[in-house]
């Protein structure tokens, strides 16, 4: 072992005691671990002081390392011996305990029926006036929740209601709206067959405009012709009776013959 290292001070009849005594233990418990456990420390103490005694500084030191490896090997038997007695007494206190509580809850299944029994019979009046008014309070909340239901329904037909009216609206609008287009339509339709016929009139109009005008000019040529052609005859006339003058005076000039009786003119 080290030189460094130390070893606690084992003092087993006062640690033994303090452990006991903080733990509050009865006489007879206190007495089990006395017996149990009290020459483990009086082990511990012994082999506490030849430890001690024992320091290994060389290699040829072989009795001590032999003394220490037999020390050893002897208290680790005791500490198994130890960690043994500790499981079994605890596994003894664990079977106690169960045992104990099963004795516990034994007594608390008779007991428990007939205290709560008695306290019912002790609180009759308050156990009643609770169920009066666990009862009243089941009515409000029935009454309450009927109330919700009705009011839900009244809100789910109020919405029904204006969803059907919305659609009846709707209908009504889009038959206005289809009656107005079709209205419209019917309006455009005359609409257009009016400035057709005004159109038409029109050209119809402008044909016969056209065609009296064209009857005026052929009137107006016709008489202008007639005009110049009464003109023309007029003239032709005038130089008719010209030639005639003419002649007239020629003949008025020519002489007749006393053997042939032709008659001639002195101008050629």
């Amino acid at each position: 072992m080290s030189d460094t290292q130390e070893i606690q001070r084992i003092e087993p009849d006062n640690q033994l005691a303090i452990i006991i005594k903080e733990s509050n233990l009865a006489e007879a418990k206190a007495k089990v671990l006395l017996d149990n456990f009290s020459n483990y420390f009086e082990i511990a103490a012994d082999w506490e002081r030849k430890a001690r005694a024992i320091l290994v500084t060389d290699s040829s030191q072989i009795a001590e390392m032999e003394m220490a490896r037999t020390g050893r090997l002897f208290l680790r038997e005791k500490r198994i011996a130890i960690e043994k007695t500790r499981k079994q007494l605890k596994e003894q206190a664990l079977r106690e305990g169960k045992a104990i509580d099963g004795i516990a809850n034994v007594l608390k299944a008779l007991i428990v029926p007939i205290e709560e029994y008695l306290g019912q019979q002790e609180r009759y009046t308050q156990i009643k006036a609770a169920e009066a008014a666990e009862a009243e309070r089941l009515a409000a909340e029935k009454k309450a929740e009927e109330e919700r239901i009705a009011k839900e329904k009244a809100e789910a037909e109020e919405q029904e209601r204006i969803r059907k009216e919305n659609e009846r609206l709707r209908k009504e609008a889009e038959e206005k709206e289809r009656i107005l287009a079709e209205e419209r339509a019917k309006i455009e339709k005359e609409r257009r067959a009016r400035e057709a016929e005004k159109i038409a009139y029109k050209k119809q109009a402008e044909k016969e405009r056209a065609k009296a005008q064209a009857g005026i000019e052929a009137r107006e040529r016709l008489i202008a012709n007639q005009k110049a052609q009464a003109e023309a005859e007029k003239e032709e006339r005038k130089l008719e009776q010209r030639e005639v003058q003419r002649i007239q005076k020629q003949l008025t000039k020519m002489i007749e013959c006393p053997f042939c009786h032709k008659k001639f003119s002195l101008i050629d």
